[in-house]
């Protein structure tokens, strides 16, 4: 067959548009399935990897909503491709118990330095109250009675979260079972009556984590204060840093990331190393809590937030799609 001149042409960029398209789009026609807790919170960390996919090519699922412990077990069954809400320390068991590094692989850190512990109003913290386990004295533990059977309410762990079996732990481990109550259920009504007991001037005993929006409205030193513990003790017998400018907040100080299948990773070169190199300052996670926490909380609007964060950042974003490209050639 002859062609003209601009029949040679025009095959000569078909024949170079599939090796352009591929090294731009290395993730065209695959269907990448994400697992997350059912959070609002956790939402914009994951879409920025979302968006970031999406530029490489690939079609995202719609996520898999499931607790945390489920989210392991169902990337270890092969229910889904990967979360990014792992807990390096606190999720560990749930990641052995998932199948562990034989069908999945931690990777990167997107958010290092995430923070939980036991805090209490600040007028209480003044007056001495700077230690988990003062609560031993019934006295003590007194003041923190919301519901008047003498004991401290804690407002707690979700059942079915990494942080309850530490603190069911450390309630027993402290010789604390007689004088503090867990109240446990959903995290976001237990958190508002909370707040709502600080702001009528009473005092507060609560679990949070960073980030989170609950540091935004109850801000530590100046609003609570971080309790200390009387000494590290975790679940197992598990050894991590638990010391945090200074003081024993007895959870380990951790970092999120990444969890993918490993026949996922290994077929994808570009995902993994996106999911390698991207990092969000968690202090960035936290004030867009703040603004889910503040009414900017439906689909569209932390669309907007990760526009906007990825705007503010978009150097930084360009290189990770640059790496994982490049990953995939």
């Amino acid at each position: 067959m002859k062609l003209n001149k601009f029949g040679l042409i025009a095959a000569l960029a078909l024949s170079t548009a599939t090796p352009l398209m591929a090294q731009e789009q290395p993730g065209e026609g695959v269907t990448v399935r994400p697992v997350m807790a059912p959070s609002l919170e956790e939402m914009f960390q994951h879409r920025v990897l979302f968006r970031a996919l999406e530029d490489l090519g690939y079609d995202i699922a719609p996520p898999q909503e499931v607790e945390y412990q489920t989210i392991h077990i169902a990337l270890g069954a092969g229910d889904g491709d990967f979360t990014a809400a792992h807990w390096n320390k606190l999720h560990n068991t749930f990641f052995e118990e998932g199948g562990g590094e034989a069908v999945m692989t931690k990777v990167g850190t997107l958010a290092a330095g995430a923070l939980q512990g036991y805090l209490v109003d600040k007028e209480s913290y003044d007056s001495g109250i700077t230690d988990l386990g003062q609560l031993k004295d019934p006295e003590v533990a007194a003041r923190f009675d919301a519901d008047g059977d003498g004991k401290a309410d804690l407002a707690g762990c979700v059942p079915g979260w990494g942080c309850e079996p530490v603190i069911e732990h450390q309630l027993t481990e402290y010789g604390l079972r007689d004088t503090v109550v867990h109240n446990q259920g959903a995290y976001n009504a237990i958190i508002a009556d909370t707040i709502a007991r600080k702001e009528a001037g009473q005092p507060i005993l609560y679990y949070t984590w960073t980030p989170y929006w609950v540091s935004g409205v109850l801000v530590p030193g100046e609003d609570v204060e971080w309790l200390s513990v009387p000494y590290t003790s975790l679940p197992g017998g598990e050894d991590a840093e638990t010391t945090f400018d200074g003081k024993n907040l007895g959870f380990a100080v951790d970092d999120i990331r990444v969890v993918a299948r490993n026949d996922f990773l290994e077929a994808n070169p570009a995902a993994a190393k996106l999911f390698e190199v991207a990092k969000i300052d968690i202090n960035d996670i936290s004030a867009e809590n703040n603004m889910i926490a503040n009414g900017e909380d439906d689909s569209d609007d932390i669309d907007a937030h990760v526009d906007a964060w990825i705007k503010d950042h978009q150097a930084e974003y360009d290189s990770w799609l640059a790496e994982a490209r490049a990953a995939a050639q």
